[in-house]
């Protein structure tokens, strides 16, 4: 098993990052868009397309308020992996800002390399839409 670790400084209020993260519905709005062009949740399962045509169908593991953490796991679609479990987390920072914390726990070990092409172009996208959102108007 592999493991993909990533954190990224966000110039935006922890509540405001954790809203957007939390929206679990929502990826191809306010977290991700153009990344993640849509997301749909049938039951307890959200349904993610992204932009390159890959669709995977995430369960939530776990989703706790509290620390601002959210556990997913991939249940099917068309990514070929034996097991996959990621975890999104953010923190308050000095100034206002946030450190969000991606972690992916993937299998087969193959599959790292790819993976962590996927979070770091997704991280992009969300520093990008988050700091927007926290951005005063000109």
């Amino acid at each position: 098993m592999a493991t993909v670790h990533r954190t990224v400084s966000i110039d935006a209020d922890p509540e405001e990052v954790w809203a957007a993260i939390r929206d679990w519905g929502g990826v191809h709005r306010r977290l991700a868009p153009g990344f993640v062009v849509d997301t749909r949740v049938e039951g307890d399962v959200r349904v993610v397309t992204f932009a390159d045509g890959t669709v995977v169908h995430e369960l939530i593991v776990s989703l706790d308020d509290d620390d601002r953490r959210i556990a997913y796991a991939v249940v099917g679609g068309s990514l070929e992996v034996v097991h996959h479990h990621a975890s999104m987390q953010v923190f308050a920072e000095a100034g206002g800002r946030s450190r969000f914390v991606w972690i992916t726990d993937v299998r087969p070990h193959g599959l790292a390399e790819p993976i962590a092409a996927m979070v770091d172009q997704g991280l992009q996208v969300i520093r990008r839409t988050l700091d927007a959102v926290a951005a005063p108007a000109s």
